[in-house]
């Protein structure tokens, strides 16, 4: 693609009208494939697609284009893209020859599928490598597509309205995408010029004028200026930071001081009330427990919900990027392999985890000490997970004000409408021998309770106190009142911080 400046192109908007004419959209594309073949292009496989594909409309057309990565007719190429053959080809999106088109850039239909947006994309990206079994080579400066980490970004990412956002390592745009239907203000950053040109042409083709992309390398051109959400997928392998390096993944630093810097530089960044969210990698060391090395990141202005949901030894780690990056079948790859399990063995690394960080900037005079959850969570989880992200700060903003025992005491709450309860006995028992409380959305947490606990979520109805409630359970079983409130207390806590309990 050229350094021309694609806002102020009228291609972005004629090739919108086209891709739209054509019902070239994710759910235009997918019945038009049908089950069996758009699960095989998801695998990267073409053959089922290309055998649905056979005919010359230009929705037929612009998949076996884009997507499948076949040559088309010229005639077929111009009856879907009328008058933009060759302005394409000019920009670099297209190839031609005396009789066939070809793709050299992806253009994919995509559906956001998020909570509060459905609206339909279409998003421009470096070729999909590696169809049908083709090698996996990218270039250095490769601008990735929508993958399987800026999905769970973009599932991550908290959609309340906010004034200013800002994506961090923008690659293609994508989360800037979705960041414009909810902030006034975009700020997309990149390093690689070449993504920088894709992200601005994504966003005249998307027509979202609120999105602003800049040069410069993370923080550095947005200095002086803040934000209410960040949302960034940086380039996090963790590798010795020597050989080639692929922008889209490799931050040119080592270890994991990527992740490591944006945690202790975006706090400064962020207006009060602001979240900064990462997808990342992290070390794991042999002798310091991954919750403490990351708690030591932390400086204090931000509660910080960080969930581990990965785990990879490092042979597997090495193996999953060499293949990434299409080297295992280079003739050095033996070697490649050694020199960075080596170097694992030297930084004393027995694992690397995989998660979220989730950062919430914190009032100056905010009362108490910040709150930090770091724990680890390789669950099933409803997804999008952003609503139970942001119901954790809900959770936080209420325990708050209930540090006080006599102030829980008085508080009113209701059980989560998706909390159940499950009971396990030997037929014909009287009484189960176990009560699992169990959420059906969110994080999906199922947690064990006795007799009081039990009855106690059951009564929440935001109508009694919960030292009514328990009062009232204590004089049922025949305990006392004051003991029964001291013993139960910390697990109320513990209700309201994982979602079981809520303030009516």
């Amino acid at each position: 693609m050229t350094d021309r400046a694609p806002l102020h192109s009228s291609l972005p908007a004629a090739l919108r009208a086209a891709l739209a004419d054509a019902s070239y959209t994710y759910d235009g594309v997918a019945e038009l494939l049908g089950p069996t073949a758009h699960n095989a292009l998801s695998r990267n496989e073409t053959a089922p697609g290309l055998r649905r594909t056979t005919g010359s409309s230009p929705l037929e057309t612009l998949t076996r284009l884009f997507l499948l990565q076949a040559t088309v007719p010229v005639v077929d190429a111009e009856k879907a893209l009328p008058g933009l053959v060759d302005r394409l080809c000019v920009e670099g999106i297209l190839e031609r020859s005396l009789s066939e088109v070809a793709a050299r850039i992806d253009v994919r239909p995509y559906a956001a599928n998020l909570e509060g947006d459905d609206r339909d994309f279409w998003v421009v990206s470096d070729l999909t490598p590696g169809l049908d079994g083709t090698p996996n080579n990218v270039g250095v400066n490769h601008v990735l597509g929508i993958s399987s980490a800026s999905t769970s970004l973009a599932q991550l990412t908290l959609r309340h309205d906010v004034r200013t956002a800002l994506d961090l390592g923008t690659g293609c745009g994508v989360q800037a995408l979705h960041l414009a239907g909810h902030a006034e203000r975009v700020v997309a950053t990149d390093v690689n010029k070449r993504a920088l040109w894709i992200a601005e042409f994504n966003a005249a083709l998307n027509q979202t004028p609120n999105v602003e992309v800049v040069d410069g390398s993370f923080f550095e051109p947005v200095a002086g200026d803040t934000f209410d959400l960040i949302a960034t997928n940086p380039p996090f392998v963790i590798s010795p930071a020597t050989g080639e390096r692929l922008v889209y993944r490799d931050s040119g630093l080592p270890g994991d001081r990527v992740v490591e810097d944006i945690v202790r530089k975006a706090p400064e960044l962020l207006n009060v009330g602001g979240w900064c969210q990462v997808l990342a990698n992290w070390i794991i060391r042999a002798d310091t427990p991954w919750d403490e090395r990351l708690a030591s990141w932390l400086d204090g202005t931000c509660d910080a919900f960080v969930v581990q949901r990965e785990v990879l030894d490092p042979a597997s780690y090495v193996e999953l990027w060499l293949k990434d990056a299409g080297l295992q079948s280079a003739p050095d790859y033996l070697h490649r392999y050694d020199t960075w399990l080596a170097w694992f063995e030297e930084q004393g690394i027995e694992a690397i985890g995989f998660g979220w960080i989730n950062l919430r900037k914190r009032p100056v005079d905010a009362p108490g000490q910040p709150t930090y959850r770091l724990e680890e969570w390789p669950y099933d989880v409803e997804q999008p997970i952003a609503p139970a992200i942001g119901a954790w700060g809900e959770a936080v903003d209420a325990l708050v004000g209930l540090t006080d025992d006599d102030a829980l005491m008085n508080a009113t709450l209701q059980v989560r409408e998706d909390v159940q309860q499950e009971t396990v006995g030997a037929p014909g028992a009287e009484d189960p021998h176990t009560v699992v409380l169990r959420q059906q959305r969110g994080f999906r947490r199922a947690r064990k309770a006795d007799t009081v606990e039990a009855a106690l979520v059951g009564a929440c109805d935001g109508e009694l106190t919960v030292g009514q409630i328990l009062d009232a359970l204590a004089q049922l079983l025949e305990a006392d009142a004051a003991e029964t409130r001291a013993a139960y207390v910390e697990k109320v806590r513990e209700l309201i911080a994982e979602g079981f309990l809520e303030l009516s």
